[in-house]
C-alpha cells in the first residue's frame, strides 16, 4: 500500500526562501498564527489524501517549541479538518536524517520535502521523493524529482500513481472489459 509523507516547514506552512520566517520562530503567538500556508497546500493535500485512501502522515524535524507551535498553526488553520489528515499522524524528529527512521517505521512510498538533506537520507528508504519548492540554486539529489510547486506535486505523485487526470467509468458496453 502506497503511504505519503510531508514535511511542514516552508511546505505547508509559508517561510522565507531564505530559511525560515522569523514571525514563526521568533515572533508572538498572533504573529505566528498569522504565517500564511503555502499556496496550494491545503487544497492539494485534500486530494492526495484521497488518493492515498488517507494513508498519509506529517514528519517534521524540529524542536519542542516550534513543535508546538507548528501543532497551534495547524490548528488554528484547520488543517487536520480540511486535509483528512488525522491530528495523530503527526511525527516530529530532532535531527533531519531521522525522518527516514519515521518513514521506515510507516511505510512511507512518496515524500515531499525542501531540504535536500533529507532526501539523502531517505534514499533506499523511500521510493518517490519530491524536493518542493523554488529551489534554483539548490542541489537535487539522485533519484529525488524536483517539484516547484504543489501542482506539480500532484502531478508528479498521480503519474506514478497511474492517475493522471480525472477517473473515467467506462461502461462495458464499450468493449474495453474482457471477462
Amino acid at each position: 500500500m502506497d503511504r505519503l509523507g510531508i514535511d511542514i516547514g516552508r511546505v505547508i506552512i509559508d517561510g522565507s526562501a531564505g530559511g525560515g520566517d522569523t514571525s514563526f520562530f521568533q515572533g508572538d503567538t498572533a504573529a505566528m498564527l498569522r504565517t500564511p500556508a503555502v499556496s496550494g497546500a491545503f487544497e492539494t493535500i485534500t486530494r492526495l489524501v484521497e488518493l492515498f485512501d488517507g494513508q498519509a502522515w506529517l514528519v517534521s524535524k524540529c524542536g519542542p517549541r516550534v513543535q508546538q507551535r507548528s501543532l497551534d498553526w495547524l490548528r488554528h488553520h484547520r488543517f487536520f479538518a480540511s486535509t483528512g489528515i488525522p491530528e495523530g499522524n503527526v511525527r516530529f524528529s530532532l535531527r533531519r536524517p531521522d525522518k527516514a527512521i519515521h518513514c521506515a517505521e510507516l511505510g512511507i512510498t512518496h515524500f515531499v520535502d525542501d531540504k535536500p538533506d533529507v532526501h539523502d537520507a531517505l534514499a533506499g528508504v523511500v521510493r518517490h521523493r519530491y524536493l518542493f519548492g523554488p529551489q534554483s540554486s539548490a542541489r537535487v539529489p539522485d533519484g529525488v524529482v524536483a517539484a516547484a510547486d504543489w501542482a506539480s506535486v500532484e502531478r508528479l505523485v498521480r503519474a506514478t500513481r497511474g492517475t493522471i487526470g480525472v477517473a473515467v467509468a467506462i461502461p462495458p458496453e464499450v468493449g474495453l472489459v474482457h471477462e
